[in-house]
This record gives structure tokens, C-alpha cells and sequence, in this order.
């Protein structure tokens, strides 16, 4: 009966030991599937933090990876959107060129919600036969929302930046700016790629915009 309780013992502590080896294979694997994919985006530590919750989905997955990356990116836009109007409201900038600044910035989000969705709605639709065209067009429109971005930050140059709005606002935009140009990245990875990367490639259907 010892014998028999303490090889009972023995192999309860190696299948909780498997299952600990297992869980912690499975956690490394998934950083290895979003640093390797973020390995060609410009800010790196954005990227990862970003979009490590897709990892164990998008694995290797050049076309999961661009669609998950347009989609944060189209979820940080609503996020400053919605952020821009909050201010414009509730005038807590009062300065004139401020205001018009950020009048100007609002504008400049709503043209880039429009060019990530287009965006979005493009990867959703790949196929083979228009692959170049479609990626094509994914590519001028996250280009067009970073300038659209880059032109928002524009207006708010020169001002006082030791303001509390104004450097929220600054620091909110550069961050949006920074997704962007990541997701930029990642879609030129898909281009890239070729229509091969559609095969076997389904769509990231639990992606929520």
C-alpha cells in the first residue's frame, strides 16, 4: 500500500509539472508570434503590447497579423475621436489658435477613421485575383491616415506643451501616430507576401471595431 500511495504521488507531481511545462511553452510561443511579427514595425514595444492578445490566434499569420493591427489601430482612433470631441466640449482649452487647433485635429480623426476603415473593410475582402490592387489600397490609405495624424500634431506645434490638456492631447496622438505607422508596417509585410498569404489564411472573425 506505500508503495502503491507513493507512486500515486509521484506521478500526480509529473502531470502537474507537464501541465506547468505545457502552459509555459504555450505563453513562450506566443511571444515568439508577436515579436516576430512586430520585428518590422518602427516601435517595437507598441506593437508587442498591442497586439499580444492575438498571438496564439494570428501565430504566423502575415494577413491575421495586418488585420489585427488595423483594427487596434481603428479602436485607438474612435478612443482619440472621442477623446477630441470631449475636450471641444467641455472648453478646457480656451486659447484661440488652441481651439482652432484642435477644431482642425478633429477633422483630421474623422478623415482617418474613414481611411483605417476603408482599410479594414479591404483586408476583410482579400482575394487572389485582386490582391496587388486591394493591398494597394490598404496601403494608401494607412499612409493617408498617418498624415492625417502627423497633421493634427502639426496644429498644437509651438504651444505651450507644459499646458495639461495640450500635453495629454500631444501624447495621445503621438501614441495613435505610433499604432499607426506599426500597422502600416504590417500590412507592407502582407504586400509583401504576396497572394500566396491568403492560403489557408482565414479572417480574425472575434475582432471587435
Amino acid at each position: 500500500m506505500k508503495i502503491l500511495r507513493l507512486l500515486l504521488v509521484v506521478l500526480f507531481i509529473l502531470a502537474t509539472f507537464t501541465t506547468s511545462t505545457q502552459g509555459e511553452s504555450t505563453s513562450e510561443d506566443g511571444d515568439e508570434y508577436v515579436r516576430d511579427a512586430c520585428s518590422v514595425t518602427r516601435y517595437q514595444d507598441i506593437c508587442i503590447h498591442s497586439l499580444e492578445s492575438y498571438s496564439n490566434s494570428a501565430k504566423r499569420s502575415s494577413r491575421k497579423w495586418a488585420q489585427a493591427a488595423v483594427a487596434v489601430a481603428m479602436g485607438e482612433a474612435k478612443n482619440v475621436t472621442h477623446y477630441l470631441y470631449k475636450l471641444k466640449q467641455n472648453g478646457s482649452i480656451r486659447r484661440r489658435r488652441q481651439r482652432t487647433a484642435l477644431s482642425d485635429c478633429i477633422e483630421c480623426f474623422e478623415e482617418t477613421i474613414d481611411n483605417i476603415g476603408n482599410s479594414l473593410g479591404e483586408l476583410r475582402r482579400l482575394n487572389a485575383k485582386r490582391f496587388d490592387a486591394q493591398m494597394g489600397n490598404v496601403e494608401t490609405w494607412m499612409s493617408s491616415a498617418l498624415t492625417y495624424e502627423d497633421t493634427c500634431m502639426d496644429g498644437f506645434e509651438g504651444s505651450n506643451r507644459k499646458g495639461k490638456q495640450v500635453k495629454l492631447l500631444r501624447n495621445k496622438i503621438w501614441k495613435m501616430s505610433c499604432i499607426t505607422s506599426n500597422a502600416l508596417a504590417l500590412v507592407s509585410k502582407l504586400a509583401s507576401a504576396g497572394e500566396r498569404s491568403l492560403t489557408n489564411n482565414s479572417t480574425i472573425d472575434e475582432l471587435q471595431v
